[in-house]
């Protein structure tokens, strides 16, 4: 196997899959993937045969005229070229035995050449060039042979030796097709290249739009049910003793449960639509007095230091994000029923930190590991950093830096446009 072809340039199933659909379409390969290129092949074996005729009445006298056998070699090396998909280092060394034979047998020079071409060029193609290049030097070594010292003994009777004029023809041939199959092999790995990184670039978009809807589902779905939760417990201690106290209970899980469904249903409409706008607005900050609500219907008072500033859409939705899942991670894991929330905005980045009091009222303190994993890739996302963990004095922070103004790319429902 050639060097090339190691490398995953060659063989036949590289030159089946990719480029422009012209090539296959002439080599014979139709719909349903067939390797028999039998259209161009009966066409370059009409055009042979016509055109070696042809060449035999011009060089009558020079070269030998064609016979029956002449005609079998003419006939076998264009048989031959049925395979070159398939077998085409084999088609390629036996096009040249094939066409080595007919110099030598003294017959006329002409469009012979084009089979030993058309084969070198599909070796070329399919990554085999140091079988192509070693065939296409053993001609070249038997053209001279015969040419300079076997033309004695070898028919026509009389012969001479080739002039200068037509070696300069034969090695511009050679040139022409070294550099035709050069350049196709060249434009064939640049198709694949492409190919293969249009499909990584693929992958890689629907891979951030996994992980982009995994985190919006948490974040909805933990924080939603999270205040359920809690709401439902207080309904079921209150039915009895407090039924107005279990009635508000029921109130806010059903208000919550519709929030949650509303937002589950725009994250999902991503999925039915791909890359059109979203029917609502992405969430913010400026919805921070509604979460501040909606966590006091939990149990959990929030005291909020500072304004939120401008952002851009993607930190907007980033910040309000990763608030709500640190004050859903206070709700579910702490014993305290305070939190603070405080903004900054110190230039171009945003502080935004969540402190809670404790203590722990479990294993997973703080938060679990999902939801502070989601926290860390919304704000990697934008170029900033979470900071998560137990404080000195007790209690628990969560701590994001994030760029008012963030550079990096912003998918379509992030974007929080109307439609």
């Amino acid at each position: 196997m050639d060097g090339e072809q190691a490398r995953g340039g060659g063989g036949p199933g590289w030159w089946r899959g990719h480029g422009p659909p012209w090539p296959r379409r002439w080599a014979g390969e139709g719909a349903d993937g067939g390797r028999w290129p039998w259209r161009s092949t009966l066409l370059l074996t009409a055009f042979v045969l016509v055109g070696s005729n042809v060449a035999a009445q011009v060089q009558q006298g020079e070269r030998a005229g064609l016979d029956v056998f002449a005609r079998v070699l003419l006939l076998a090396a264009c048989a031959l070229l049925l395979w070159r998909l398939r077998c085409p280092v084999a088609v390629v060394f036996g096009t040249a035995v094939v066409v080595a034979l007919y110099l030598g047998a003294g017959y006329a020079y002409g469009p012979v050449f084009f089979t030993v071409a058309v084969a070198c060029f599909s070796a070329v193609v399919a990554g085999h060039r140091r079988a192509a290049w070693s065939a296409l030097g053993l001609l070249c070594a038997v053209h001279l042979l015969v040419a300079y010292w076997l033309y004695r003994w070898l028919p026509p009777s009389g012969d001479e030796p080739a002039s200068l004029g037509q070696e300069i023809v034969v090695t511009g041939w050679v040139v022409a097709i070294v550099a035709v199959a050069e350049l196709a092999r060249a434009r064939r790995e640049q198709w694949s290249r492409e190919r293969a990184e249009r499909a990584q670039a693929a992958r890689r978009r629907a891979d951030e739009e996994r992980l982009r809807i995994a985190r919006e589902l948490h974040d909805v779905l933990a924080h939603s049910l999270s205040v359920i939760n809690v709401q439902a417990g207080v309904g079921l201690a209150l039915l009895d003793a407090d039924p107005d106290q279990a009635r508000t209970a029921l109130t806010t899980i059903k208000s919550a449960s519709k929030e949650a469904l509303g937002e589950v249903r725009q994250v999902l409409d991503t999925l039915r639509t791909p890359g059109d706008a979203p029917r609502a607005p992405a969430p913010g900050l400026d919805r921070l007095p509604e979460l501040v609500e909606q966590a006091a219907r939990a149990g959990l008072t929030v005291e909020v230091a500072g304004e939120p500033p401008r952002l851009s859409p993607g930190t907007d939705l980033a910040a309000f994000r990763i608030l709500q899942e640190a004050l859903t991670n206070v709700v579910r894991h702490s014993g305290s029923r305070h939190a603070r929330v405080r903004l900054d905005e110190d230039g171009a980045t945003l502080r935004l930190r969540i402190d809670d009091d404790g203590p722990a009222t479990g294993a997973d303190a703080g938060g679990s590991g999902n939801g502070l994993a989601g926290m860390r890739e919304r704000a990697a996302a934008l170029g900033g950093t979470i900071e998560a963990g137990p404080r000195a004095d007790g209690g628990f922070r969560v701590l994001a830096v994030l760029p008012v103004r963030a550079a990096a790319r912003v998918t379509t429902a992030e974007r929080g446009e109307d439609r």
